[in-house]
C-alpha cells in the first residue's frame, strides 16, 4: 500500500510540474515555482558576493566590459520577450552583473537574472563579442529554467526514497549545494548526464540569438570554442562521461545554427 500511495504522489506531481517554457513552447519538468528560486537567488548570490573577490567596475576595464555586456544583452532579452508578447514572463528579474577575480574558467547565470563572471575565464574569451557569446549562454540557461529542471531531477530521484517533502526541506544544507550545483556556482551533485548536454546545446542555440541581438558578432562563438578546446590540453573526459557537449561537437552545432542567429545581428556603431 505504502509503495502504490508514493507512487501516486509521484505521478501525480509529475502530471502537475510539467508546464511550458516561454521560449521553446516545450513542455518541462520543474517541481519549484521560479518566484521561490529566484528568492533563493537573492540570497545565495549576496552570500557568494560577500565571500568573493568582486571586481569594482568603476575604473577596472573588465568590469565595465562585463556590466556593459550584460546590460545589452538584458536589453536584447527584454525586447525579444516584448516581441513575443511574453515580457510578464520576466517578472521578477532583476538584473545583476559581477565580475569575480578567481582563475576558474566559469561564468553563471542564477534566477531572476543574477551573473557572474570569473576572471579565469577572459584569457579564453580576448573579445568583448566572445563574452557576450558566453554571457548570452548563461543567460539563456536561466531563461529556459535549466537549473530548475536539474534540481527537479535530483528531488525527484530523493522523492523514491524519502518522500518529496523531504528532499526539498529535510536537508537544507544539501538544497543549498543541489541549488548551487544547479547554476553552475557549485560543485557537480548528481546531474543525470545526457539531459546535461542537450541543455547546454540549447543555451548555446538561444546564446547566439541573444548575442546577435544585443549587436555581437555570433561568428565569434566557433574561435572561441577552438580556444576552450585548445586550453583544455585534451585532459577532459570523453564526451559520454562529461555534463557538457565536447567542443568538437559543439563547434559543429554552432556552425548549423549560425545562419539562424545571423539574421539577428545588427552591428551595434562605436
Amino acid at each position: 500500500m505504502t509503495r502504490i500511495i508514493l507512487f501516486a504522489f509521484l505521478l501525480a506531481g509529475t502530471l502537475i510540474s510539467c508546464s511550458r517554457n516561454a521560449l521553446t513552447g516545450k513542455s518541462q519538468f520543474t517541481l519549484l515555482p521560479e518566484s521561490e528560486l529566484q528568492s533563493m537567488a537573492t540570497q545565495e548570490y549576496s552570500t557568494f558576493l560577500s565571500s568573493s573577490k568582486v571586481v569594482a567596475a568603476s575604473g577596472n576595464r573588465d568590469a565595465e566590459m562585463v556590466k556593459r555586456v550584460g546590460q545589452r544583452i538584458v536589453t536584447a532579452v527584454n525586447s525579444y520577450y516584448q516581441q513575443k508578447g511574453i515580457s510578464d514572463r520576466l517578472e521578477g528579474y532583476k538584473w545583476e552583473y559581477n565580475l569575480v577575480n578567481d582563475p576558474a574558467v566559469n561564468a553563471w547565470c542564477m534566477p531572476g537574472g543574477k551573473i557572474v563572471v570569473y576572471t579565469g575565464l577572459l584569457p579564453i574569451t580576448q573579445n568583448e563579442a566572445a563574452l557576450a557569446v558566453v554571457m548570452g549562454h548563461e543567460v539563456s540557461h536561466a531563461l529556459l529554467q535549466h537549473g530548475n529542471q536539474r534540481m527537479s531531477q535530483q528531488m525527484g530521484a530523493q522523492a523514491v526514497q524519502a518522500g518529496l517533502q523531504v528532499a526539498l526541506s529535510g536537508k537544507p544544507q544539501q538544497t543549498q549545494s543541489l541549488f548551487m550545483a544547479a547554476y553552475g556556482a557549485g560543485a557537480q551533485f548528481g546531474v543525470i548526464l545526457p539531459f546535461s548536454r542537450k541543455n547546454e546545446l540549447e543555451a548555446d542555440e538561444w546564446g547566439l540569438i541573444f548575442a546577435a541581438m544585443a549587436g555581437y558578432n555570433p561568428r565569434e562563438a566557433i574561435p572561441l570554442w577552438e580556444r576552450m578546446e585548445k586550453a583544455g590540453g585534451g585532459q577532459k573526459p570523453p564526451e559520454f562521461m562529461s555534463t557538457h557537449p565536447s567542443e568538437g561537437n559543439r563547434i559543429a552545432q554552432l556552425e548549423k545554427l549560425m545562419p539562424e542567429a545571423l539574421k539577428y545581428y545588427k552591428p551595434v556603431a562605436k
